[in-house]
């Protein structure tokens, strides 16, 4: 079979016209087309004083010097006034701590070789927050717990650029939230909450923070609600076991370190969730996740006004029958081989309600208030769920026996 081979053809005009053009095909005309930018060039004949036109590549002065020229496009959208109406209220928390300062003061210039022994505040870590309240002379920001844990100061960022210092009014690991108090008069404005439970996979979703800190402040990106009421695994004491769950909602907005303690918000530009974590992986892309609203709102008013969550204890320590080894629950626990889970209480506080209903060390608790115990995720969720002061029967295995008891729920500080 012949192969088609692409030629430079010359083409001869009429003899009257005295002029020839030269048309180029194939690659080499698709090299000139690309060398002239998309632009064209052609010749023809110049009897009827038509010229050359051409297709301008460029935008040039009266001096033929390259220019620029202004466009006025109208790119307000639904998410730049959703943005809008809460960018004032995202600030950055910037967590400080007093670091020790050893050395000589001749270094500072000061002309000495004692040694000095001061403290100085360094930035240890940088996160996002949030402005839900002013209320007089205070404003409140909630953000996540781990992002001013350990902290010996805050700082807040604006984005105006204006900084001033934070005052922890309360924190709560186990949903991983904290709300900070600032002067009223350092502040412009307040964000509002939206109902999260009214939110629908598939609608927008924007995030605004700081990721990779205050460099990046006040960052926006866009994504949608990619999923309600995630189950997410839980490391609350960095112990690499889990010790909880949190329910959450999923987005595809970048959610970057930094972010966390920042807005996710809904075109309506309500705060639908406050950015709490972002698996990171090299097959994972596009997870983010944030603390719903409803859940979140429950939460900040209790840490205002009580400086933190109040649950009902159960007054043990915690152990996932997992974790014992098969000799181990047959020697010491003695339980039957069918028991597969539940939660091995350790140390049992001296007047906790496990103590003054009969609860001891190597005890298997399997239910609790009439619903099975997995692992000691689902005890803990079992404890606060339960109403203080209400009474709950809790099945347990002691030395191989399916026993019952009935305790009643109290808080941490009612044991003595």
């Amino acid at each position: 079979m012949k192969q088609k081979a692409d030629h430079v053809k010359e083409v001869t005009p009429k003899k009257n016209k005295g002029f020839k053009a030269i048309i180029l095909g194939g690659l080499l005309g698709g090299l000139i087309v690309a060398l002239l930018g998309g632009g064209y060039l052609y010749a023809t004949d110049n009897l009827d004083g038509g010229g050359i036109p051409t297709q301008e590549s460029g935008l040039v002065d009266g001096n033929g010097k390259v220019t620029t020229t202004d466009v006025t496009v109208n790119v307000t959208s639904e998410v730049t006034e959703a943005v809008k109406k809460v960018e004032d209220s995202v600030v950055s928390v910037i967590n400080m701590k007093e670091q020790n300062l050893e050395g000589f003061d001749g270094v500072f210039g000061s002309g000495t070789t004692e040694p000095t022994n001061e403290t100085n505040l360094q930035t240890i870590g940088e996160g996002s927050g949030v402005i839900y309240k002013i209320d007089g002379d205070t404003a409140y920001i909630v953000t996540n717990n781990h992002v001013i844990d350990n902290s010996d100061a805050i700082e807040i960022l604006l984005k105006d650029g204006t900084k001033f210092k934070a005052e922890v009014i309360g924190t709560d690991i186990w949903t991983d939230l904290a709300v900070l108090s600032v002067p009223a008069d350092k502040v412009k404005k307040a964000a509002t909450f939206g109902n999260s439970d009214s939110i629908q996979v598939g609608e927008p979703a924007i995030a605004i923070g700081s990721p990779l800190g205050t460099n990046f402040a006040s960052s926006v990106t866009q994504g949608i609600v990619s999923a309600k009421n995630r189950t997410v695994d839980t490391d609350i004491d960095g112990d690499s076991v889990v010790d909880w769950e949190m329910t959450v909602i999923q987005t595809d907005a970048a959610i970057n370190p930094g972010n966390s303690g920042g807005a996710l918000i809904n075109i309506a530009g309500q705060v639908i969730g406050i950015n709490s974590m972002k698996i990171s992986a090299d097959t994972v892309e596009g997870l983010g996740f944030a603390i719903p609203s409803n859940d979140v709102v429950d939460i900040i008013n209790q840490l205002e006004t009580e400086g933190k969550v109040v649950r009902p204890v159960l007054g043990i320590s915690l152990l996932d029958i997992s974790q014992i080894s098969e000799q181990q629950k047959e020697s010491v626990l003695k339980l039957p081989k069918e028991v597969t889970a539940g939660v091995v209480v350790g140390q049992v506080q001296e007047g906790s309600a496990a103590e003054k209903g009969g609860l001891q060390k190597y005890d298997v608790i399997v239910k609790f208030n009439g619903e099975e115990v997995k692992n000691t995720i689902s005890l803990r969720k079992g404890i606060y769920k339960s109403e203080l002061g209400k009474e709950v029967e809790i099945d347990y295995y002691r030395d191989g026996k399916l026993e019952k008891t009935t305790v009643t729920m109290t808080t941490s500080e009612s044991i003595s």
